[in-house]
């Protein structure tokens, strides 16, 4: 649960307010059944005499409803109305659903700031090949141009959809052809479009927790029900989800590098979520949001790459191999599904720039992408190393960072009581970005920070590590 954000509350108080907004925001679903109390104690990191105080004050508020010889059920009646008036303070007009969008994303705040150590996410956009990328421009015949200045098929560029296909399969050994290709704007434009095509009103999803804001702010747009799901040092715990929420349609999981944790998914509980996929008749939606981040000789393959990964769809993006102005991305689907997929699209916003798609395809066909990404890959490893140097020596020892071999940040875990939203916060009064991870967090009481380095000169890195470094000592 989400501790140390109300100062002066005790422990029983801060699992009574995480549980009461987790109704509140939805993730606790009206009418649903909450874990057995031993269990989701457990779960939380707290004694079960703990977790019984605050349920006893949500019985005796609402909240919460017992039933006899049954458990505990969150109230079908009062959920909802709770819901909209713990949001009064946002514009008056929103639906209950658009009130949950609103709250979700305003406590997740993404960043639109110029990049400031040590935020993630943020490329290095210093480095893209700018002129390579407006010599191919300008390559393009003027009835080249003027056939991208019309209206376009919103499913993608055939050329492009042909570079991706290709490059899947020399990159992350993902055996496709264009016709499953579907281009979007992103990664968060392709979460859309599958709760949009796939799920109906009320259907449960698994989410990693911690994880990913987005993806939940997405699902409660159309009315999904995200169920959090536990990590462990093998990635999502797919037999506990199965067993908690057996009627999930749907998974959405990071297994190359978990987000927020970098935690990389086993081949065994890979495995175990395609056996998953096949018994429930679900779908399996993997994020591949940096896998072209991993620096050591042996680079791990994407899920949908396996054997008996027909039921997963791939999300890529090039906001993190090249920068997110591009606003390109893309995913794997079965090719019945792309024209409907399709179509959804261009309910939208029709379809992506043609000239962004042209040049794209041209930059990945004549092998501009692999090279810029062997010199991203050895430029984000050597920031990986100066930021740990420059934190442990400003914290005189005290920061002693992991080096990872993928990914753009590096995350610190603290113990469960650890105040993380406080320090960051004292972070920030320094001008620097630290993010907490029980930011990330909904029923995990998963505590710490992240550290990005990706997108920043090592002067800055040290800058900004000598300004929080002295804030971990003592």
């Amino acid at each position: 649960m989400k501790q140390g954000t109300h100062r002066g509350l005790t422990r029983r108080q801060q699992v009574y307010e995480q549980l009461r907004l987790a109704i509140e925001q939805g993730t606790l679903a009206a009418g649903s059944r909450l874990p057995a109390t031993r269990d989701h104690a457990r779960t939380l990191g707290v004694s079960r005499n703990t977790l019984l105080w605050a349920m006893e004050r949500l019985q005796a508020e609402g909240y919460v409803m017992a039933r006899v010889g049954d458990g505990s059920y969150v109230s079908s009646k009062l959920a909802p109305a709770t819901a909209a008036g713990a949001l009064s303070a946002l514009p008056l007009g929103l639906s209950r659903r658009g009130q949950l969008i609103a709250e979700t994303v305003r406590r997740w705040s993404p960043p639109t700031q110029a990049a400031t150590p040590f935020r993630i996410g943020a490329p290095d956009v210093t480095s893209f090949p700018y002129g390579t990328w407006d010599r191919l421009g300008r390559q393009r015949t003027p009835l080249q141009r003027q056939a991208g200045a019309q209206y376009l098929d919103p499913a993608g560029d055939p050329a492009l959809r042909e570079a991706i296909a290709h490059w899947l399969w020399a990159s992350r050994g993902i055996r496709c052809d264009a016709s499953r290709v579907l281009v979007c704007a992103g990664s968060q434009q392709a979460l859309d479009l599958v709760g949009r095509l796939l799920l109906d009103v009320g259907d449960e999803v698994l989410v990693e927790d911690p994880g990913y804001p987005g993806i939940r702010a997405s699902l409660l747009g159309h009315g999904v029900q995200a169920r959090p799901v536990p990590l462990d040092e093998e990635g999502l715990c797919i037999a506990e989800a199965e067993q908690q929420w057996p009627r999930a349609r749907l998974a959405v999981v990071t297994p190359t590098h978990q987000f927020p944790t970098g935690v990389r998914m086993s081949l065994a509980r890979r495995q175990a979520l395609l056996d998953w996929s096949h018994r429930q008749q679900a779908w399996v939606i993997e994020d591949d949001y940096d896998g072209e981040f991993q620096y050591g000789p042996h680079r791990l393959p994407a899920l949908c790459s396996l054997p008996q990964s027909e039921r997963v769809l791939y999300v890529g993006t090039f906001s993190k191999t090249l920068h997110p102005g591009l606003r390109l991305g893309f995913i794997l689907l079965p090719p019945a599904w792309v024209p409907s997929f399709a179509m959804a699209r261009a309910l939208s916003d029709r379809h992506a720039p043609g000239d962004n798609q042209a040049v794209l395809a041209s930059f990945i066909a004549q092998g501009h992408l692999l090279r810029h990404l062997r010199r991203m890959r050895e430029l984000y490893q050597a920031r990986q190393r100066v930021m740990i140097e420059a934190l442990a020596e400003a914290s005189e020892g005290a920061l002693q960072l992991q080096a990872s071999d993928r990914g753009m940040h590096l995350c610190l875990e603290q113990p469960a009581g650890t105040d993380d939203e406080g320090l960051s916060r004292r972070a920030a009064a320094l001008g620097v970005v630290l993010t907490p991870l029980s930011r990330y967090a909904v029923a995990s009481p998963r505590r710490g920070w992240l550290f990005g380095y990706a997108g920043y000169a090592p002067d800055s890195l040290q800058a900004a590590a000598r300004l929080v470094g002295p804030l971990f000592k003592g």
